[in-house]
């Protein structure tokens, strides 16, 4: 029922059901992104914009969060209705293992496909550290507790064979905690998850050296046998000022995800909207030209009711 009928409707059958009516009339989305220093926190600005200036009866604000882990909390409690997930991070909420072992399987579902995000690894040219053995018994972050950053960290080091208790002086640092303890020498090295160029790493750069640390093939070669989700991916020389060479890593997607119990009407409202404003997002990241039904619509969990519908439509198959 459109907004006009539904205001008729209400009109006609009486004073009390007339503000019922009016408020209803509105979808309100709270919109999970991330920390200031990475590309969900500015993305979810310029969503909650657009979805609420689309004319689709929707009213979505945008909250900062400590990403991943935290956002698919509070999509399972209601508290956020759209929620930023890495691929890692979203596997473990939907399957109730590692992360969510103690939460159990939560109930959500993928909106859309993002973009792909390439681990990090940062340090200085003050420290030495050149190559990934060389990260032993370093001061290094390994992400803040609630983010996705760590998840991912932690898979790595697994692959590698290290005990981060151990093998590593373990600090858990938010990504702008990261940046400034590493512009003053208070960590050697950071592990970050976002797309490249990531804004964190351009801040360190403007005022240090920076070095990205590859990881080794047969490392890499692990991680993704041992983690479907996850995918080869060479963060190209010249992406960062003064990179001169290639740096193999590994790639998480980011995901759009929603409770299983949202609205199919409203799922397929948000998605169409979204990808139809790609040109919109462009001017907030590169990124967003990965916002195509084609990419869009490859996921790792189900999709959305309303989001199986869209890409559909579009002449895509997506999970179910």
């Amino acid at each position: 029922m459109g907004h006009f009928m539904k205001k008729m409707a209400a009109l006609a059958v009486g004073g009390l059901i007339v503000t019922y009516g009016i408020s209803s009339a509105a979808d309100f989305i709270t919109i999970g992104s991330g920390g200031v220093g990475g590309t969900y926190y500015p993305l979810g600005g310029a969503m909650a914009e657009v979805l609420t200036n689309a004319g689709i009866d929707v009213k979505a604000t945008s909250r900062s969060t400590a990403a991943s882990k935290e956002n698919c909390r509070l999509l399972a409690r209601g508290r956020a209705q759209i929620g930023m997930v890495m691929g890692s991070t979203l596997w473990q909420a939907y399957n109730g293992v590692d992360a969510f072992a103690q939460d159990g399987k939560l109930p959500l579902r993928t909106l859309m496909n993002m973009y792909a995000a390439p681990q990090h690894i940062v340090t200085t040219s003050e420290t030495g550290i050149r190559k990934f053995e060389d990260l032993k018994g370093k001061r290094v972050s390994v992400g803040a507790p609630g983010g996705g950053d760590q998840v991912l960290t932690m898979l790595i080091l697994k692959a590698a064979g290290w005990d981060p208790e151990k093998d590593i002086q373990k600090q858990q640092l938010s990504q702008p905690e990261g940046a400034t303890a590493l512009v003053d020498g208070h960590v050697d090295a950071v592990f970050w998850n976002f797309a490249a160029p990531g804004s964190a790493v351009l801040e360190v750069g403007a005022v240090r050296h920076v070095v990205l640390v590859p990881i080794p093939e047969d490392v890499v070669k692990k991680v993704c046998e041992d983690n479907p989700f996850l995918f080869r991916y060479v963060i190209e020389k010249g992406v960062y000022p003064e990179q001169t060479e290639d740096v193999l890593t590994i790639a998480d997607g980011n995901y759009l995800v929603v409770n299983e119990s949202m609205n199919p009407d409203l799922s397929f409202k948000l998605v169409k909207t979204i990808i139809e404003h790609q040109k919109d997002f462009m001017q907030v990241t590169p990124l967003a030209e990965h916002f195509n039904p084609k990419e869009s619509s490859v996921g790792i969990i189900p999709f959305s009711t309303g989001a199986v519908k869209y890409f559909k439509e579009q002449g895509y198959e997506v999970m179910q």
